[in-house]
């Protein structure tokens, strides 16, 4: 207590020599704010404290809940005197604590992704901060300190925040605070009075400290945290560091202890250490002497803690008087691992891991900051499900509870200070060159370590996020170093320099990650990549063939969990998520920048976490002996063995199984390969065209978060390769009639009638028994255009690629010819925009048939005609049709670089279930690889497409121009959940749609070989209108 008495007497000498209020002084953090320590609660019994409730307690009294609350909009107009006992507040209005003011009607909700949340208003001057738009909330409740509390010591703990705290206990002013992540607490004891007292708060919306605080997320003011009392006897602990490790064997366990306390002069502190079971491993009593104490105490083969093994002890730290009465009870998790650099690869207990992790922000779509356990449990269970193993807290301390849950759970944790000053850039006017921000730097990383040292979940500290570098991120890195030198530090500013233990890049391209990898000397591991923006993530696969490839590379955290967008509803009662620029209409817009997730923000997947839930499995299968039925099973985890698991396999011949079995028992090693024999496996290849065996890994008991039979792993292998259709119409005998009239051509054959129109020479109706399967309106047509996807916007392919949205056709030829038994319609066009020439032929047959070919050859590409992004042709049905039936990847949406998770199959689904409502609506809903892809109605009725190569599809209730925000998608403030369903079907009939991309969303596009760029195309695919969904096709094949 001495040191803060003496920090708070230089604070306030140092504010009345210079006359400035804290909030604009950045040698100024804190004004009697007690010291980081260790989180941990601090318990009257033994009983109560391996519980480890703090709500269950005695010494807890929580303040949660409803305050009188005050809000200005401005700082000038913040209440001065209010913290007075006899300030009247019958005017003040209820709010909640924890509460976000912006989320309760007060205040504008901001999203920034790299600029000050005041750039429009205020030019940046640190340590300055603007005095319009600077919210403030003030707030009063009274509270009955409960019995017997008066006699001790009682601390104030407000859990976040933001951006600063000032306090008050009866009229009196008890401290200042800032940082807005983490957990302020103030001795408040000589300000209490028995009986009732008053305590009044004042938050300010932006500080000097909001500097520090300019990170990728919504810019929200508020308590977001528990906020609470606690009593402590005068006589108490008041740090605890464990550092649990294992020997250089791997075997055995240390566990070193550092304790210091406060007016325990000859009292025993007593630490015991339980297995996760509750028996007792070792116990060691020791007498206090200066109010310092370190142990040292040797365990005998302890179980490991891994994110794949996460076996916990607990510690008993307990305290008793001289008379050996107990006056507190502490526990702190423990996990044996050891963490260390060797050479260019991070060590964990010994083994080089692969950090499969993500970047998540707290955030929920109803209450903003505000995260409750039970969501924190649920993203937890949300990564388990997805073989994420990894997060990094994005970007500043979070939660306490936070930690104590990937303690529990097994998830690695890169623990990042809550430093980020991007709106001042990386160069000279970055902070870290700055002498007077240099404290402020520090005190947060010292906050970051102190608090949150003794969790084993905890393996790398991050000394914040994209705040340039300079001699203050030095002096930072030495002195975590200082104070924990088991664990490494990063940052990603630092690069390659010596105060980084880990070159952590963000957004790297595969070359780049190449070419460091051949010259590596540090372990590479993105802090950030895969910017999972709306429909992205193409490339995943590639990034991870690289990491598997080279020791040094062991991977990165995408960015990031889960879209930043709040729940709202439109006048219609239909649910979607709103981002930047719902609410500021009059400030500059990110868009829906802040929606890079995983998941939605209410928790649902988005389509791509299953290529990250692919990729990243931790079990690999591959033939051995594909006559025999013998595979290779790769564990690629590093710490188990699968014995927890068991196999179910099953042969797929022409999308239908017909065959299965189950190996209930693997045994695995971890990073080792087995033989496993498929017993039964024998077939007669020669019956099928195409024929997969698909293997399934699934979980034989529940455990903590997956259920029993979970599948955490699969794959498809193929047994014989596909046996491709044939687009060589069957020979018919069934005549084909002809008619023309000034605007029209028909073709009919078997009562289905092919209507082209002679101005555009585009097929306007298919009529099967006098039932139109074109909408009317709508006609047969090239298509070379989607709607663009945020990556696509990123790095304006919507303008690059414009020449192809509505191409001019400028019709050259229509002329039909016979071609034995068959009609040819022949067809040409200059498409002069685009740089290229169409031609496009229709073979009809007796059998009512028609093959499509769509050839393009390329001319002189014009202005906006860099490259197309689909090539194939579109229709649109009646609403009636609105099932699907194909042969292809399924069962969710892939694209040419990500449907490595999607495996070959005959699916049915609805129309109704293709779109995906992305927070903003753009692309979505397309298969690829299909052999056959069938649009029917409830009878069976429709249209059965197939090619002579694998293709792609898509049908949505949607029009592409629903989900199409134009050239500049800033303009519209369009929403996925919005967009109004149509009396229709959608088709599209694609040879190829270009790639996502999923490096970055700014500047990178996918890769050259999922680029479709200006060239020559060709494609051919044959219709056949069908009666019953029975029919599977009369289709010749192609002898491979």
């Amino acid at each position: 207590m001495m040191r803060i008495c003496l920090l708070s007497f230089f604070i306030f000498s140092f504010l009345l020599l210079n006359a400035k209020e804290p909030w604009e002084t950045p040698a100024v953090n804190q004004i009697n704010r007690e010291a980081p320590r260790a989180s941990y609660f601090a318990f009257e019994s033994v009983e109560l404290a391996m519980q480890n409730d703090k709500y269950a307690s005695d010494r807890f009294f929580s303040l949660d809940g409803k305050w009188k609350f005050k809000f200005v909009k401005d700082l000038n107009l913040r209440p001065i005197d209010f913290y007075r006992t006899d300030y009247d507040d019958t005017e003040w209005v209820e709010f909640p604590v924890p509460g976000i003011w912006e989320i309760n009607g007060y205040g504008i909700p901001m999203y920034r992704r790299k600029k000050y949340a005041w750039y429009l208003q205020f030019e940046s001057n640190p340590p300055a901060v603007p005095v319009i738009d600077n919210y403030v909330g003030s707030y009063r409740r009274n509270f009955v300190l409960p019995a017997g509390w008066n006699k001790e010591q009682v601390y104030l703990h407000v859990g976040s925040a933001c951006s600063n705290l000032q306090v008050w206990i009866n009229g009196k002013f008890v401290g200042y605070s800032e940082d807005n992540k983490m957990a302020a607490e103030f001795d408040i004891t000589k300000y209490l009075t028995p009986g009732e007292n008053k305590i009044a708060m004042q938050i300010m919306r932006w500080c000097d400290g909001t500097y520090l605080e300019d990170q990728d997320y919504w810019r929200l003011s508020g308590i977001s945290r528990e906020t609470y009392l606690y009593m402590r006897p005068s006589a108490h602990i008041e740090d605890i560091f464990v550092q649990p490790r294992l020997d250089e064997e791997l075997k055995d366990g240390i566990l070193d202890i550092d304790v210091s306390s406060e007016n325990t002069d000859g009292h025993t502190i007593t630490f015991t250490l339980f297995d996760s079971e509750g028996n007792t491993v070792t116990t060691n009593e020791n007498k206090v002497r200066g109010g310092k104490l370190s142990e040292s105490m040797k365990i005998v083969s302890p179980l490991h803690w891994t994110a794949e093994t996460p076996h916990l002890y607990h510690l008993l730290i307990t305290l008793k008087d001289k008379n050996g009465k107990l006056t507190e009870a502490i526990r702190q998790n423990v996990g044996f691992r050891n963490v260390m650099i060797q050479g260019t690869q991070l060590l964990v207990n010994g083994k080089p891991i692969l950090i499969k992790g993500v970047n998540r922000h707290e955030i929920d779509p109803r209450t903003g900051y505000v995260v409750t356990l039970d969501r924190m449990i649920e993203d937890i269970r949300i990564m388990k499900e997805n073989n994420i193993n990894a997060v990094r807290t994005c970007h500043y301390p979070n939660d306490p509870r936070w930690y104590e849950l990937c303690d529990k759970y097994g998830l690695y944790v890169v623990s990042e200070a809550n430093v980020e000053s991007h709106g001042m850039g990386y160069e000279e006017k970055t902070l870290a060159k700055r002498k007077d921000y240099e404290l402020s730097h520090l005190e947060r990383n010292i906050s970051n370590v102190e608090n949150f040292k003794n969790h084993p979940s905890v393996i790398i500290w991050s000394m914040g996020n994209e705040s340039g570098d300079g001699p203050t991120f030095e002096k930072v890195y030495k002195w975590i170093k200082s104070r924990d030198n088991r664990r490494p530090v990063q940052y990603e500013q630092a690069k390659n320099l010596p105060h980084t233990d880990i070159f952590c890049p963000m957004y790297y391209n595969y070359q780049n990650t190449e070419e460091y990898a051949r010259k590596a000397i540090k372990p590479l591991i993105q802090c950030e990549y895969a910017h999972a923006m709306g429909n992205s993530l193409g490339g995943f696969k590639d990034y991870w063939d690289l990491y598997r490839k080279y020791d040094a590379l062991q991977g990165g955290f995408i960015w990031d969990f889960v879209d930043q967008g709040f729940r709202e509803t439109d006048k219609e009662g239909r649910i979607y998520y709103s981002f930047a620029g719902d609410y500021e209409p009059d400030l500059s817009s990110e868009s829906n920048f802040n929606c890079n997730g995983l998941i939605s923000p209410d928790r649902y997947p988005n389509p791509h976490m299953e290529e990250v839930r692919y990729i990243q499995q931790n079990i690999w299968t591959d033939w051995v002996d594909s006559e025999k039925g013998i595979i290779e099973v790769f564990n690629e985890n590093f710490f188990i063995n699968l014995s927890d698991y068991y196999l179910m396999w099953n042969i797929q011949a022409d999308g239908e199984i017909i065959k299965e079995g189950i190996v209930w028992e693997l045994n695995a090693e971890p990073q080792t390969k087995v033989q496993v024999p498929l017993e039964g496996f024998e077939i007669d290849m020669s019956s099928y065209h195409e024929i997969f065996v698909n293997v399934e890994y699934r979980l034989k008991q529940r455990q903590p978060l997956l259920e029993a039979g979970y599948k955490i792993a699969y794959q498809q292998l193929e047994l014989k390769p596909y046996d491709l259709f044939s687009c060589e119409l069957s020979v018919s005998e069934k005549p084909i009639s002809i008619s023309q009239t000034l605007g029209y051509l028909k073709v009919i054959a078997n009562d289905i009638e092919y209507e082209f129109s002679k101005l555009t020479g585009f097929i306007e109706h298919i009529k099967v028994c006098g039932n139109d399967m074109l909408e009317n309106g709508f006609v047969l047509k090239p298509n070379f255009w989607r709607a663009p996807t945020d990556n696509d916007y990123g790095v304006d392919l919507q303008l690059a690629f414009a020449a192809w949205k509505n191409p001019v056709y400028k019709l050259e030829k229509l002329e039909i010819n016979d071609k034995g038994n068959n009609k040819v319609v022949s067809t040409s066009y200059n498409l002069s925009e685009a740089g290229a020439h169409l031609t496009i032929t229709y073979e009809v047959s007796g059998n009512g048939q028609i093959c499509i070919n769509q050839n393009l050859k390329a001319t002189t590409p014009g202005q906006w005609a860099e490259g197309l992004f689909r090539y194939g042709m579109q229709l649109v049905m009646p609403r009636q049709y609105d099932r699907l039936c194909f042969y292809g990847k399924g069962p969710g949406e892939s694209y040419f670089d990500r449907n490595a998770a999607q495996t070959i199959g005959v699916y049915r689904q609805s129309v109704d279930s293709q779109y995906y409502p992305y927070v903003r609506p753009q692309e979505t809903g397309n298969k690829t690889e299909l052999r056959w892809w069938k649009v029917i109605n409830k009878g069976g009725a429709g249209l059965c497409f197939h090619s002579d190569k694998a293709f792609s599809a898509s049908a949505l209730n949607r029009l592409m121009s629903d989900l199409d925000d134009g050239p500049d998608k800033y303009i519209h403030q369009s929403h996925g959940g919005c967009v109004n369903i149509r009396p229709h079907t959608s088709v599209q009939i694609d040879a190829l749609q270009q790639g996502l991309g999923g490096i970055d969303s700014w500047k990178s596009r996918p890769k050259d070989e999922y680029m479709m760029k200006h060239g020559d195309y060709n494609f051919t695919f044959v219709i056949t209108p069908i009666l019953s969904d029975n029919y599977k096709g009369s289709y010749k094949r192609i002898n491979l």
